[in-house]
């Protein structure tokens, strides 16, 4: 094994590393700071869509049947502008619902039903098994490539190997441990996992990076670019044919793919996980809208390129199977560094899956296959007190092992013969089939729990009937059931004439089982009739934005039931701490205090549990309270008169928050005007006094030495004549400065100060104040640092005020600056639609405690030498009005004896065309001579 060693070092570094960000993210979370806020990093985690079938077997799909590969991806592009119709919706339903799961979503809208969710539940585990097998597969095979690359092949090497000497059941261990580590560290389920979202939206970057680069090095350096790489295919009639669609089965094939696609998004487990359960806002979707139909389309730019030079490239070896080609051809380059980088990035796309997938199937399993058995069984909830959170998270635990026992055995026996995609495929159809229950369910009242069972039932057996039965024929189980090419030796598997259709296989089977799927939902929805949960439940899916404010109040529930009865309840499956806090949280935001031995209403019977439905899921939670308190049926008729008092109330509250926020408007206007009135009150009697005082000192220096000059003028020498005259001329300059700013501050005041703007170049502006204060600085030796970015933007400014403001703050930099080693850096740089200034001194700073009063009139900061400081206290308070003039900020950033940063911005404007055009002729006539 030639890099062997340093491919299981670099292996375990990264899954090391995966556990440093995973710890990172969940650090920042305890201290307030979760990066689960960030829009950014939430629709990278939807990048967990793209998995090693992304980053090997798109390549190998391109290479087999050309662009028919885009279909994986169009889907969900085309999907993405109703995300905020569909995906909003689900997010709301599940946040009130405390949803967790798809399995829970399904039996939560038809009236909680534990049958339905069992069934969605084993649905999922049977059809995202051979999934996360296949990502085993592509782990290994590129491990088996990379580490010996003599030994090219298929990946049929593994299935001889005992599997305590094959790597991919180490790494499958390894990915249990991180995934029962951070996959389980709370037992309510629908607590945000930071740092596991973090590590999936590192994997998101990564497997980008390093498919990029592995496309850069492959279309720029083993050949010359996308045209020498197509022109060469061209040349070759069999590359030539993948140019275009295949349209032997018309367009079709096209439709059923994308919309497989578009489901399999909606509907995968790992989708529903990262979309719906750890999204924290709404307003995320808005990013995500636009910015993850960008990921795919960066991260398929290559696709094309590497397929096609992989044919081109080992045309001669046709042992080397497409899937490899993102390895095979650094590795055939002896880029052993490329290669293994490429390697992680495969490793990530992989990994990232299966930590998702394997999570979500986990709650799927606790919450619906084993815990509504388990709380329905009345030995378990007499005995099993105290303990139920320890027994839940092992239950998890047990399924994460399980699960991924499970897929490496699948891997070991059936992925090992197949190629990526076509697992792949297989697992995308078997999720499409939760399309019309989950669909219907949360735009059609009708939809009911008869139709939604009948109808994955039917789906599913058609799907394993046409697609799984088949797989195992191939691997030598049931190998009688295909004849001639027929399954059951009457329903043709060929593609082009697959189960009777003029289509390939997979597209045929999502045509037949979504069909019947569709049609027993609808047909038995309309044909049967709902219970009272359901419709209740039904009626506030669909309407969930009307009821999502009082939700406690639109559950219907009827019965008798004592507050010390719902305590013990929840003590018995939450503990006397978190059953504490529950309770506190009730009476805080309903206003009421809870006694043991008052009846309890069905705001506090829904509230409690909402509390279960988040650790052991609605199904279970629905059975508890059923059990445990003596509730009665309820009829429709019921459900709709408390839907409807709910509307209503929410009705008069809503009218009623809004004339309290009318009032409340009205109020805080009110006291801001007194305030406002209070403080310039006080403004006008301080600025009366602080004028009257700054006048005062330059009019008795001026009749001080006028009297002087008057009374003694045979005694006094010439040169003290000329002094005496110098300081008369420099107190009346300082009164007319004084004089001159209270006008100015005056009419900024009151609106009349009157701007003149015009386009203008900031850094233009910045060297003539520089200019003008040159001497002044090397007076004062301060080492000046200029650092001026060049940008195309401008701003629309009056010239003048904008140098006053600069010349202002590069004075009080100055004056300010250490007195021994000055430094001083003025920068400009444009960034978000603004130009921004910053003036930085290395002086003692400015406090915190009066950095917003230094804009204040008459405000000075204290002299380090002087006891009174220089100036009238007018400067940064003019600076202030003009740049709020210009719809611009100004403020200050300081910490006490480390310097002050003095910066504003200003609105910014695009170059004009003509402008800009002008200053390349003068470049290029520079650059000429």
């Amino acid at each position: 094994m030639k890099l062997g060693w340093l491919v299981i070092a670099a292996s375990v570094g990264y899954l090391a590393l995966l556990f440093l960000i995973a710890y990172y993210g969940e650090q920042r979370a305890k201290k307030g700071k979760s990066l689960l806020r960030n829009p950014y990093l939430y629709a990278l985690t939807l990048a967990v869509y793209c998995t090693a079938w992304t980053y090997y077997g798109s390549v190998g799909n391109a290479a087999e049947s050309g662009l028919n590969f885009l279909t994986t991806y169009v889907g969900p592009t085309i999907l993405a502008p109703i995300w905020w119709l569909i995906f909003r919706k689900i997010i709301r339903v599940s946040k009130v619902h405390r949803i967790t799961t798809i399995a829970d979503l399904i039996s939560t809208r038809y009236g909680k039903s534990v049958s339905l969710g069992s069934i969605v539940a084993v649905l999922c585990v049977l059809g995202v098994i051979p999934y996360i097998s296949i990502q085993l597969k592509a782990i290994s095979d590129s491990f088996m490539l990379i580490a010996n690359p003599d030994a090219i092949a298929t990946g049929l090497d593994n299935m001889n190997k005992p599997m305590f000497m094959d790597y991919t059941f180490y790494i499958t261990l390894g990915l249990t441990l991180f995934t029962i580590f951070y996959g389980t560290r709370n037992v309510d389920a629908t607590v945000k996992q930071d740092g596991m979202v973090t590590a999936i939206a590192f994997e998101s970057l990564l497997k980008l990076v390093a498919f990029l680069v592995v496309g850069v090095f492959i279309t720029y350096f083993a050949f010359d670019g996308f045209e020498d790489i197509f022109k060469r295919a061209s040349a070759n009639p069999e590359l030539s044919k993948l140019m275009t669609l295949d349209v032997s089965t018309g367009y079709s094939d096209w439709f059923w793919l994308n919309l497989l696609s578009m489901m399999a998004f909606m509907f995968l487990p790992r989708q529903f996980h990262v979309s719906i359960k750890e999204n924290t806002s709404e307003r995320h979707l808005d990013k995500a809208i636009w910015l993850f139909p960008l990921y795919l389309l960066v991260i398929n730019i290559f696709v094309i390129p590497i397929a096609f030079g992989g044919k081109i490239l080992f045309a001669d070896a046709p042992q080397v199977i497409a899937d490899t080609y993102v390895l095979a051809i650094p590795i055939s380059y002896s880029k052993a560094g490329l290669a293994i980088f490429a390697y992680l990035g495969g490793f990530a796309a992989g990994t990232s899956m299966i930590i998702v997938s394997t999570i979500a199937l986990s709650i799927m399993i606790s919450n619906n296959l084993i815990l509504p058995y388990l709380v329905a069984n009345k030995w378990f909830t007499r005995n099993y007190r105290g303990n139920v959170q320890r027994l839940l998270l092992n239950i998890r635990r047990g399924s994460i092992l399980a699960v991924l026992l499970l897929s490496y055995f699948y891997y070991s026996l059936v992925s090992t013969r197949f190629s990526i995609v076509s697992i792949g495929l297989i697992s995308f159809v078997a999720v499409a089939q939760f399309a019309p229950s989950v669909l219907g369910g949360i735009f059609w009242k009708e939809g009911n729990k008869k139709g939604a069972q009948a109808g994955l039932i039917a789906g599913f057996s058609i799907w394993f009937i046409t697609l799984v039965l088949p797989t195992m024929v191939q691997v030598g189980v049931l190998p009688g059931l295909i004849q001639d090419g027929k399954l059951f030796s009457f329903i043709p598997l060929e593609d082009g004439n697959a189960f009777g259709l003029a289509m390939n296989k997979i597209p045929a089977a999502l045509f037949w089982s979504l069909s019947l799927n569709a049609f027993l939902y609808v047909v038995l929805s309309i044909y049967t009739r709902q219970t009272s949960k359901e419709r209740n439940q039904a009626e506030i899916f669909v309407d969930i934005f009307k009821y999502s404010k009082e939700f406690e109040s639109t559950i219907a529930w009827k019965g008798t039931a004592f507050v010390k009865d719902i305590k013990n309840l929840l003590l018995h499956f939450m503990g006397a701490k978190k059953t504490e806090e529950t309770f506190r949280l009730f009476q805080t935001r309903y206003d009421v205090v809870l006694k043991e031995q008052e009846r309890a209403n069905s705001l506090l019977v829904n509230f409690s549990e909402g509390i279960l439905a988040g650790l052991i899921g609605p199904a279970s939670a629905r059975i508890l309270v059923s059990s445990t308190l003596k509730e009665e049926e309820i009829s429709t008729k019921e459900v709709f008169d408390m839907l409807r008092e709910t509307q209503q109330i929410v009705s008069v509250n809503k009218v009623l928050q809004e004339k309290s926020e009318e009032l409340r408007k009205a109020t805080e206007e009110l006291k801001k005007s007194n305030e406002k009135l209070r403080k310039l009150d006080h403004l006008k009697d301080e600025f009366i006094s602080t004028v009257t005082h700054e006048m005062r000192t330059p009019i008795t220096s001026i009749r001080a030495f006028s009297e002087i000059l008057q009374d003694n003028s045979d005694h006094i020498t010439p040169e003290e004549r000329e002094q005496f005259f110098d300081t008369i001329i420099k107190e009346t300059e300082r009164m007319d400065r004084l004089i001159t700013q209270v006008l100015e501050l005056e009419k900024f005041e009151s609106g009349k100060q009157e701007l003149y703007p015009e386009e203008l170049e900031i850094n233009d502006l910045i060297r003539e104040s520089i200019s003008a204060t040159r001497k002044l600085i090397d007076k004062h030796n301060i080492a000046l640092t200029l650092d001026l970015q060049e940008h195309d933007y401008h701003v629309i400014a009056d010239r003048d005020r904008i140098i006053q403001v600069i010349l202002n703050l590069l004075s009080n930099a100055i004056k300010f600056c250490d007195q021994q080693q000055g430094e001083l850096l003025l920068s400009s740089y444009y960034i978000d639609g603004e130009v921004k200034v910053k003036v930085v001194d290395n002086g003692r700073g400015v406090p915190e405690a009066i950095q917003e009063s230094i804009f204040e009139v008459f405000y000075q900061v204290p002299d380090q030498n002087r006891k009174k400081p220089k100036g009238s206290g007018l400067g940064l308070s003019i600076c202030q009005k003009i740049i709020e003039h210009h719809n611009g900020r100004i403020w200050v950033e300081s910490e006490e004896g480390k310097g002050a940063i003095f910066a504003f911005t200003l609105p910014a404007i695009f170059k004009r065309r003509e402008q800009k055009k002008e200053e390349a002729e003068s470049e290029k006539s520079i650059n000429s001579r």
